[in-house]
C-alpha cells in the first residue's frame, strides 16, 4: 500500500484534520484562531487571477524546436542556427470567449510560443490565420469589445459584430477566413500557426530582412463544419483541450514545420502591398516559404494554472538577431502584452518558473509583490561596485528603419495594390473551391440571421458584394429566402420541451 504524504499548511506545518474546524466544544462556534481554516478560506477567495481579456479560453503544452534548415544568411539568432534545439512552451486559445466558453465556437485561434533560448526568452504571439481584423492599434480595443458581451443584457451579439465589421472594411480579409472552413479547426493539432506580424531579422553582417513566420501542421489541415462544431460544443465543451492533452499523454506528439517568408529590406518601400499591414499577406509567388525547423509538443503541464494560466507571452521578448518592424499593431503590442501581465499576474510575473528564462538573469529590477529572485547591492547603475554592466556590443546593429515626416494621426501610405477587398476576393475566388464557397455562404447566412438589424444587414450585403459580387449575391438571396424561417434546431428543441411539459401535466 502506498504511503500518502501528510497534509501541511502552506508554511509546511502538519495539519491535524482536513474535515473539522476548531470549535468551542462539539456544539460551539468556529474559532478565529483556526489558522488553517483561515488560510484555506482566504486562499480560496484569491485562487482565481483575472482571466485574459482576449484569448481567455485555452491550454497548451511543452516541447522543443529543432532547426532543420539553414537561415544563417538572414539571422544570427542563436535559436535558428543549424542543428540547434530549444525548449518551447505553446498555448492555443480562442479570442472572444471567456474561460468557460466552448472550444469549438467560430473564432480565430491563438498560437503563442515561448522559446527558452540560450540568449533569453523569445516570444511569438500568433494566430491560426496569417492576417488580422484591424491594422491600427487604436481600433483593437473597440474590435475586441464588439466581439464580447453587451453592457445591458450580458449577451454576445451578432448585430454588434457585423456593425463593427461593416464599418471597418479592413476586416474583410480576416472575416472571410473566419467565415470559411478554417474558422473552426477540428483540433489544435490540425491547424497552422502564423506570426501574422512582420518582423525584422539581422544576420552576422548586420544585413536586415523582413520576415513572416508560418507553422504548417504535420498532421494536415482538418476543420469542423458549423453543424459539427455546434454538436461538439454541446457534447464536449473542452474538446480541443482534451484532444491535445490526451494525444500527448498517449505518446502521439503533434508537430509543425516552421517556414519563413523573407523579404529583402529594400523591397518593402516599393512592394505592391504594404508589407507591414496586418490585414495583408505576402503572396508566396513573390516570397516563397523557406524551411527553418520543426516544433514538437511532447510534455503536458502537471499544473495547468502554474504552467498555462500564468504563462505570459509578450512580443517585446526579443533576442539578438530578431526585432520589430513598422507594423503598427506589433509596435503597440510590445507595450500592451507586458502591461496586461503586470495587471493580471503581478509586477514580478517573469520570475514565475514558466516565464523565467533558461539563462541567468542580471537585472536591476527589484522588490514588488511576489519578488523572490535574489537581489544584492548594488541595486543601481552605473556603479563602481562590480554590478552588471551593459554590453553595447552584445546585440550588434539595432533593429531599425528610416522614418521621416511630421508627427500626425494618419492611415498607412497606400502601396500600388493596397485596398481592403482584393485579397479577400482572391481568397474566395482562387483559394476556395465551389464546395468551400457554398459552405462560406451558408456560414455567413446563418450568422446574419441571428439578430442582425436591418441597417447593419444591408451594410453586410454590400460588404460581401465588395469582396466578391457572386458570393455577395448568394448571401443576400440566402438571407432573404430564410428570413421568415425558424431555426429548425431550436424549433425541434422547443417542440420536444412542449411535449415533455404536456406529459408531466
Amino acid at each position: 500500500m502506498t504511503e500518502v504524504p501528510a497534509t501541511t499548511t502552506d508554511s509546511g506545518a502538519p495539519v491535524e484534520s482536513d474535515e473539522h474546524s476548531l470549535t468551542a466544544g462539539p456544539a460551539g462556534p468556529v474559532l478565529l484562531q483556526d489558522a488553517y481554516l483561515i488560510e484555506q478560506m482566504a486562499q480560496f477567495n484569491r485562487e482565481r487571477i483575472p482571466e485574459r481579456q482576449p484569448h481567455a479560453k485555452g491550454s497548451g503544452a511543452f516541447g522543443h524546436f529543432e532547426v532543420t534548415g539553414d537561415v544563417t544568411a538572414y539571422t544570427k539568432a542563436a535559436l535558428f542556427q543549424p542543428g540547434t534545439r530549444t525548449e518551447v512552451l505553446a498555448r492555443f486559445s480562442t479570442v472572444a470567449g471567456e474561460r468557460g466558453s466552448p472550444d469549438t465556437w467560430r473564432d480565430p485561434r491563438g498560437f503563442a510560443l515561448k522559446f527558452y533560448t540560450s540568449q533569453g526568452n523569445y516570444d511569438m504571439v500568433g494566430n491560426d490565420t496569417p492576417v488580422f481584423f484591424v491594422k491600427d492599434p487604436m481600433k483593437f480595443q473597440h474590435f475586441i469589445r464588439s466581439q464580447k458581451r453587451r453592457a445591458d443584457n450580458n449577451l454576445r451579439d451578432h448585430d454588434m459584430q457585423w456593425d463593427f465589421w461593416t464599418l471597418s472594411p479592413e476586416t474583410a480579409h480576416q472575416v472571410t477566413w473566419l467565415m470559411g472552413d478554417r474558422g473552426i479547426p477540428r483540433t489544435w493539432r490540425h491547424m497552422n500557426g502564423y506570426s501574422s506580424h512582420t518582423y525584422m531579422w539581422i544576420n552576422d553582417q548586420g544585413q536586415r530582412s523582413w520576415v513572416k513566420y508560418h507553422f504548417k501542421t504535420d498532421q494536415g489541415i482538418e476543420c469542423f463544419t458549423q453543424d459539427e462544431a455546434d454538436q461538439m460544443a454541446s457534447v464536449d465543451t473542452d474538446y480541443h483541450t482534451r484532444d491535445l492533452f490526451e494525444h500527448i499523454r498517449d505518446g502521439e506528439y503533434p508537430s509543425w514545420t516552421m517556414f519563413v517568408q523573407v523579404m529583402p529590406y529594400e523591397d518593402a518601400a516599393a512592394y505592391r502591398f504594404n508589407p507591414f499591414d496586418l490585414t495583408k499577406i505576402w503572396p508566396h509567388g513573390d516570397y516563397p516559404l523557406i524551411e527553418v525547423g520543426r516544433l514538437t509538443l511532447d510534455r503536458n503541464p502537471t499544473d495547468h494554472h502554474a504552467a498555462i494560466e500564468q504563462a505570459a507571452f509578450q512580443p517585446n521578448n526579443f533576442v539578438p538577431g530578431i526585432g520589430p518592424s513598422p507594423d503598427r499593431m506589433l509596435l503597440a503590442r510590445l507595450f500592451a502584452y507586458a502591461d496586461a501581465h503586470r495587471y493580471r499576474i503581478g509586477a514580478n510575473y517573469q520570475q514565475l518558473p514558466v516565464n523565467a528564462p533558461a539563462v541567468p538573469v542580471h537585472s536591476y529590477s527589484k522588490d514588488g509583490a511576489m519578488a523572490y529572485r535574489k537581489v544584492a547591492d548594488p541595486v543601481y547603475a552605473p556603479n563602481s561596485k562590480d554590478g552588471p554592466a551593459a554590453d553595447s556590443s552584445a546585440s550588434g546593429p539595432l533593429p531599425s528603419w528610416e522614418v521621416s515626416g511630421e508627427i500626425t494621426r494618419a492611415a498607412y501610405v497606400d502601396h500600388p495594390e493596397d485596398d481592403d477587398w482584393s485579397q479577400a476576393g482572391t481568397l474566395v475566388r482562387e483559394v476556395m473551391n465551389d464546395d468551400a464557397r457554398t459552405r462560406l455562404v451558408d456560414n455567413v447566412v446563418g450568422h446574419l440571421l441571428n439578430g442582425v438589424s436591418e441597417p447593419v444587414l444591408q451594410r453586410a450585403f454590400a460588404y460581401w458584394a465588395n469582396i466578391d459580387p457572386e458570393v455577395g449575391r448568394r448571401i443576400r438571396e440566402g438571407v432573404q429566402a430564410k428570413a421568415g424561417e425558424k431555426d429548425p434546431k431550436a424549433d425541434q428543441q422547443a417542440n420536444s420541451a412542449r411535449t415533455a411539459m404536456q406529459h408531466k401535466a
